[in-house]
């Protein structure tokens, strides 16, 4: 939906080579380098020749236009050539009278350059807005250039020198240090401790290691199909150095990085116009067509039926143009989402294109990455599982007391439904303690994670039903465990860690793994103070984590004269088997046998609710055998003479817990119509777990699909898949754009949330990209539509409701604008028509009224709340347009009963008189009797005869205008009020609450009105009229309550339409919508270019 993008030119594409499968000394010679290049590094002159062979290290630009095409593009519509074509007259016949006419009339001479100035005034107002509105599109690669390095430490003619990084060549030799960013694509020639931070690009949270070896790639399989997460021996540019030092040479620089690539997609220049202004300009060429219909009747019956002369007929029809152009219209509708952005903002949705309010409106499905946007982003203890209890944990307690633990044995007790009648190994496959790795990457994300290949038989086999388990314990059902309790259960999580605890317990300042993590925090939020427990019982040595073990174990004086207290917390099905005993009901001074086939079922029950788990065990050893600052081996743990020797404390359960807020508000945009699909790179038992807290999954969405699955599928496989499911586990960036692609092609308004590099690609291809604003990148940020400041997934739905009252309200400020300009243009045209020789009103009156109810009334509809049961409906259909059949009845209604009273006061008044119309100022009008050679009057002075008791006329020309202005600007008035609401009615208190600018722009309307009537120079002079008496205040106030009651006369009809089940809210496709909208132009599931990215393969 309005998301057409131009390319920019592309380059010739260069070899592909995979530079991680290759040796360093391959790389060296396919990059046409000599030998000792790793010591020596390039030479001055041959770093100068691959400049200017592959040019500067940094980024294209896509063009920006200059200022007067901005300028064009905002003029360049029929309207404002017709509002130019009005100008130029107005301005030719200002200067015609004052030049070629022998007594100038000077109100026609000022009337008209007025009108003159209110034009330009109009159009230069409707550009500047225009032009502001877009401006911010130009930044949209500018994140990308503050990401990278600004300067390089290389090694050129054989020594250590710092360049600036945009000099960095393929060849060069970089030397890296912690906190570097990475100047170009390096391949790594050595490595100490090196690790880089790649979440942005490669979506893996944790620092990648870094090695010099070649990578080992199976034999038929492409190379450029390893992740990038998994390119060991390869540093991207503009990520961090977050540990240890390198040295490595570039083999890429500028546009030929993997971050360059991104930049190719996200520097696109869009052609971004929402939908609505699409549509307005469709209208304006009817409208154009239509108005130069009514401006030729107009002129042939003012110049053959009402005896004006030429200039004064081309003058009446540019009147009667000029009141139906809606010149307001376009800046009313920016301002329309200018102010819904303004509210969004104050929400927490930040929005960057304007075209996103409106698409907001029409979503259907919105994909919302599970991490901090549906959960937290907090590792918690949600429980802890002792021999024969489960103590929950209240994962939102703000207070530091032992009461947030409670037993519920209930909780987490059997296994989630749809692993009932797995075996142990296959439900932790699917879990998130699997050491599996996602599709394509080498290890596990999880540190702790099982290996099924080393369980015994119990887990692989035939599976021994459990023996029963003693349910008494030390607290009774739904009780709180006291302190001392829950501190000798956590304490082994606290102790054996080297992890630091955030600020308060949150996650600012915190260092460490978020597993870990979340242990100290359950202890730290159950009263227990983290550093008086470290300071009493000191560490003596530890077996350190690694994953080939998956334990940690640390050696603890406590104060025993004898022994020491060895803590050991690790990955549980390693832990079971080395454990003799188990702490009954968790008291650690009452110990029994461990009974093994218990703690095994418990790990699956917690795996198969998407939980990880980590097992706390102790053991006491002599002191003796431990010497303080021992470095320990993991032998000291698995190694042992006795085997078995710990003894299990209990299993700790942890998650990342979904938002409160999201449940309700998943609640809420499923009532709306709007699906919510969960896509994460998470395991997919942990995503159907919160899929099922969330209300994600459900009867109709019940299951989950992984990434590699959907690797595997045809694209009509995949439009199929992404219609039965809403939760996609251990998906990858790539697959978040084929689901997007998907759905588009099933006719779906897709929204995409995103936070790091590699998710630019899928943010740009969805038709509403989302990004992250606490945890995101700023290419994410730029490559969106909009961001959450709170990265929470309840601020888009927030945002939904927001688009679809900006279209509610849209349609409100055409049924106050049109009906009031129409209406100008008829009064002028069928008061001509019905008999009177002039226009019952004057341009400018004509261009006051357009403007002021456009600035005023138009922008009270504009701001309107949302209406009750706004997200009870659906959303809007693909090619639905803002004027359906019931919409444009209403307009026609209230353009037929304006025009009506408007020409009807004219001639009520003039039905007082006793002759024809003219004007009491002008005394050169062609119809004042004085001027008429047949008249009586004829030669009398102007000033004596319109004061004379003789005179004809009561109500002048002027009288008329003032009264058909009043009854056509407070008619106006009554509109406004009666469209506030769509289908309730305004004869009720409501419509004096909810929106105080209604009343702030009636007041408003109705004091300049006044004004305008009755201040000398200002009436008679600029607005051609006289002050008004009581007759014709009593005809305005009257025609302003049956505009009104007809108006809601209207609504009361509709609402009974409703009731009867009639689509008066033209949700259905009419004569005016385009059902074909929409439609997959595209069979391919994939962007242009995404291939470039190591995203995904054309072709398997």
């Amino acid at each position: 939906m309005g998301k057409d993008a131009e390319a920019v030119d592309a380059t010739p594409e260069r070899e592909v080579v995979s530079w991680h499968a290759l040796t360093v000394d391959e790389c060296i010679t396919r990059l046409r380098c000599d030998a000792d290049l790793c010591k020596a590094g390039l030479t001055s002159a041959q770093a100068a020749e691959r400049l200017a062979e592959y040019g500067p290290n940094k980024m294209s630009e896509a063009e920006k236009e200059t200022l007067c095409e901005k300028i064009w593009k905002q003029v360049a519509n029929v309207l404002v050539c017709i509002l130019v074509i009005v100008a130029v007259v107005s301005a030719a016949r200002a200067i015609v009278e004052q030049v070629a006419v022998e007594e100038p009339n000077s109100t026609t001479i000022l009337t008209s350059w007025v009108q003159v100035g209110l034009i330009t005034t109009v159009i230069t107002v409707n550009t500047i807005i225009g032009i502001i509105q877009e401006g911010s599109a130009e930044a949209a690669a500018e994140a990308l250039k503050n990401m990278l390095s600004a300067d390089a430490r290389v090694i050129r003619d054989g020594k250590e020198t710092m360049i600036p990084a945009i000099d960095v060549v393929p060849g060069d030799v970089i030397i890296l240090s912690l906190g570097d960013r990475c100047p170009a694509d390096m391949r790594v020639i050595e490595s100490v401790n090196l690790a880089c931070q790649e979440a942005a690009l490669t979506g893996e949270a944790v620092p990648i290691d870094k090695e010099p070896k070649a990578m080992d790639v199976p034999e038929g399989t492409n190379p450029e199909n390893l992740a990038l997460g998994d390119r060991r021996n390869m540093t991207f540019s503009a990520t961090l150095v977050a540990q240890g030092s390198g040295v490595g040479i570039a083999i890429a620089t500028g546009d030929e990085t993997q971050i360059g690539t991104i930049n190719k997609l996200v520097s696109q220049v869009e052609k971004k116009k929402t939908n609505v202004l699409e549509q307005i300009d469709q209208v304006s060429k009817l409208l154009a067509f239509l108005i130069g219909i009514a401006t030729l009747t107009t002129f042939f019956i003012a110049f053959f039926a009402s005896g004006q002369s030429a200039f004064e007929a081309v003058s009446t029809a540019l009147v009667c143009c000029v009141a139906m152009i809606p010149e307001g219209l376009e800046a009313i509708v920016t301002l329309t989402y200018a102010w819904a952005t303004t509210n969004m903002a104050k929400n927490n949705a930040i929005i960057r294109a304007l075209p996103a309010v409106e698409t907001l409106g029409s979503v259907t499905v919105i994909c919302s990455d599970k991490t901090g946007t549906l959960t937290q982003n907090v590792m918690s203890l949600t429980a802890f599982v002792t021999s024969n209890a489960h103590y929950k944990f209240d994962v939102n307690a703000t207070e530091r007391v032992p009461t947030n633990f409670v037993r519920e044995d209930a909780y987490l007790a059997e296994r989630a439904q749809h692993q009932m009648k797995k075996s142990v190994s296959s439900v932790i496959k699917d879990g998130a303690n699997s050491g599996v790795p996602r599709k394509g990457h080498a290890e596990s994300s999880n540190h702790f994670s099982i290996d099924t290949s080393l369980h015994p038989v119990e887990i692989e086999g035939e599976e021994k039903p459990a023996a029963a388990v003693s349910t008494e314990g030390p607290f009774a059902m739904g009780a709180s465990p006291d302190s001392d309790f829950v501190k000798n259960a956590l304490i082994g999580g606290v102790l054996c860690s080297k992890c630091i605890l955030g600020e308060n317990g949150g996650r600012e300042g915190e260092i460490g793994n978020p597993t870990e993590l979340s242990i100290l925090r359950a202890a730290y939020f159950s009263g227990i103070s983290i550093e008086d427990l470290k300071t009493q019982a000191p560490i003596i040595a530890e077996v350190p984590f690694s994953s080939e073990y998956k334990f940690m174990a640390t050696v603890h004086d406590e104060g025993d004269a004898d022994n020491y207290t060895v803590f050991v917390k690790g990955a549980p099905d390693r832990m079971v088997k080395l454990c003799a005993t188990q702490a009954k009901g968790g008291v650690i001074s009452d110990l029994e046998p461990c009974d093994q086939n218990y703690w095994i079922e418990k790990i699956a029950i917690l795996s198969s609710h998407g939980l990880r788990v980590l097992a706390l065990c102790r053991a006491t050893v002599p002191k003796s055998s431990v010497e303080k600052g021992e470095n320990l081996g993991p032998e000291f743990v698995n190694g042992r003479d006795e085997g078995k020797w710990l003894t299990i404390v209990g299993l700790c359960a942890i998650m990342d817990p979904p938002r409160p807020e999201c449940v309700q508000a998943i609640r809420e945009a499923k009532g709306a119509g709007v699906r919510v699909a969960m896509i994460t790179g998470d395991h997919k038992d942990t995503a159907t777990a919160i899929g099922h807290m969330l209300g994600i999954v459900d009867e109709k969405y019940d299951g989950a699909i992984t990434g590699p699955e959907l690797d595997e599928m045809s694209d009509d496989e995949m439009k199929e898949t992404v219609m039965k499911y809403n939760v996609f586990a251990r998906a990858s960036p790539q697959n978040k754009i084929r689901i997007v692609k998907a759905l588009q092609a099933m006719k779906q308004i897709s929204s995409m949330t995103g936070d790091g590099v590699n998710d630019a690609p899928a943010l740009k291809a969805a038709d509403m990209g989302v990004a992250m604003g606490k945890e995101g990148t700023d290419v994410a940020r730029e490559a969106s539509e909009m961001i959450l400041a709170d990265d929470n997934f309840a601020t888009i739905v927030t945002a939904v409701k927001e688009g679809r009252t900006v279209w509610d309200n849209l349609r409100k400020v055409l049924f106050i604008n049109t009906p009031i300009n129409n209406a100008q243009g008829m009064s002028v045209l069928f008061g001509l028509a019905f008999g009177l020789k002039q226009s019952p009103l004057s341009p400018i009156q004509v261009l006051y009224s357009n403007l002021i109810c456009a600035i005023t009334l138009g922008f009270v509809a504009a701001i309107e709340p949302a209406e009750e049961g706004i997200m009870s409906l659906p959303p809007r259909r693909i090619g639905k347009r803002l004027i359906g059949r019931y919409l444009l009845l209403r307009i026609l209604l209230g353009t037929f009963t304006l025009t009506l009273l408007v020409v009807s006061s004219a001639f009520w008044l003039k039905g007082y008189n006793d002759a024809e119309l003219f004007s009491y100022y002008d005394c050169n009008d062609p119809f004042n009797p004085i001027n008429d050679k047949d008249s009586v009057f004829f030669g009398t002075d102007c000033a004596e005869f319109r004061d004379s008791p003789d005179t004809p006329l009561k109500y002048y020309l002027e009288d008329i205008r003032a009264c058909a202005f009043n009854v056509l600007d407070f008619g106006a008035i009554s509109v406004t009020l009666s469209a506030r609401f769509t289908y309730l009615s305004s004869i009720h208190p409501r419509v004096f609450y909810g929106n105080k600018y209604a009343w702030y722009s009636v007041f408003i309307v109705a004091v300049l009105q006044i004004l305008i009537t009755y201040i000398p120079g200002l009436n008679n002079v600029v607005f051609q009229m006289r002050g008004m008496d009581g007759t014709q205040w009593g005809i305005t106030i009257l025609y302003m309550v049956v505009v009104f009651f007809v108006m809601e006369a209207e609504k009361a009809v509709r609402r009974h339409l409703k009731f009867k089940g009639e689509d008066v809210d033209d949700r259905q496709y009419g004569v005016f919508d385009n059902p074909m909208e929409g439609e997959a132009t595209d069979d391919a599931l994939l962007p242009k270019g995404a291939s470039n990215l190591n995203l995904v393969s054309l072709e398997k």
